[in-house]
């Protein structure tokens, strides 16, 4: 089977943007690839967690993965920072890897701008770190977003660059990949671009938000005065809301308030409270089972002690390899 390899950062809980976008695939994957689902710690030391915040939210991931559907039996789940080799490959990649592409990448760039007092090497150098996990598994497919298709064409890049370098058709090339399927785009609450953890509060529900808060941000959502003819276009803010209910409504529900807002008889507070409830009842599953999962300590640890073990297996042959490669030789 092809490898895949995919990761998401440990910065806050999972909310329907990673479930809809990227999770509900992996769960699909894991039954025709080889899969690597990894938790992203050391990508997150970039933002500097405190030490408690860490593991809280690597825990948070790690529960959220398995509730969604991934299974630790058909799949490799787990933390980076357990895999050492990692590290080691990202020092390797690093040697070949230079100052004037890093600082070329668009979000770098764009990190710069929002951060300008925490400019630190791990930003520039986070494309290598990304190219190190992927190439650490030999991955030839890798679930992305538009957002971070230049980082897999910089993984590309620099593993292609060490096949030159060392005369050795070692790595293969990754590429994109959704599973056959457009990947779905979920929007945010706030009116404006997707859904993400840090857009404005509000702008996100996660997948363990309780019944209550999910009606509290729903009903808070930017909306617009409403239609003024007949069948016009929808605003950015109502699309979004009807881009939400797409996928978490019934195809009856959607058609119903599609029609009220042509005919000019939407009532915004109704399709929130309709959009709240469709919500609820679809993130049921997954928050009563993260809810059992957070309090099995022995299980938690049992999974990421075998993902661990499991991703090591792999690791360890790629850096065994490559050091050979590179020319390094014991005494």
């Amino acid at each position: 089977m092809e490898t895949v390899v995919s990761g998401i950062r440990s910065t806050g809980n999972l909310h329907l943007g990673n479930y809809y976008g990227a999770v509900q695939n992996f769960v699909k994957m894991q039954h025709e690839y080889n899969c690597y689902f990894f938790i992203a710690d050391l990508h997150s030391l970039t933002t500097h967690p405190t030490p408690a915040n860490l593991h809280g939210a690597v825990k948070q991931v790690l529960v959220e993965y398995l509730a969604s559907g991934i299974d630790p039996e058909k799949s490799t789940i787990y933390v980076q920072s357990d895999v050492p080799e990692v590290s080691e490959l990202y020092l390797y990649l690093n040697m070949n890897a230079y100052t004037g592409e890093l600082e070329r990448s668009t979000s770098f760039k764009d990190k710069v701008r929002a951060n300008p007092d925490n400019v630190n090497a791990g930003l520039l150098t986070y494309p290598v770190l990304m190219a190190a996990d992927i190439l650490i598994h030999k991955a030839t497919k890798v679930p992305v977003g538009k957002d971070q298709e230049q980082h897999l064409e910089m993984s590309r890049t620099f593993g292609n660059r060490f096949n030159r370098l060392y005369n050795n058709e070692y790595f293969p090339e990754p590429y994109a990949f959704s599973l056959g399927e457009s990947l779905v785009k979920i929007p945010g609450l706030d009116g404006k671009g997707k859904m993400g953890k840090s857009e404005s509060e509000g702008n996100a529900i996660f997948l363990s938000d309780t019944p209550e808060a999910i009606r509290k941000k729903v009903m808070r959502a930017v909306t617009d005065a409403g239609p003024t003819t007949e069948n016009q276009a929808k605003p950015q803010e109502i699309q979004n809301l009807f881009d939400l209910m797409k996928v978490v409504s019934t195809p009856d529900t959607y058609t119903h308030f599609d029609n009220l807002y042509n005919s000019m008889g939407i009532r915004y507070g109704d399709l929130k409270k309709q959009l709240a409830e469709d919500m609820i009842i679809a993130t049921q599953p997954i928050r009563e089972k993260i809810n059992d999962i957070a309090n099995d300590a022995p299980y938690l640890r049992q999974v990421a002690i075998y993902g661990a073990a499991k991703a090591r297996e792999s690791a360890q042959k790629t850096i065994r390899e490559v050091r050979e490669i590179i020319g390094f030789r014991k005494f």
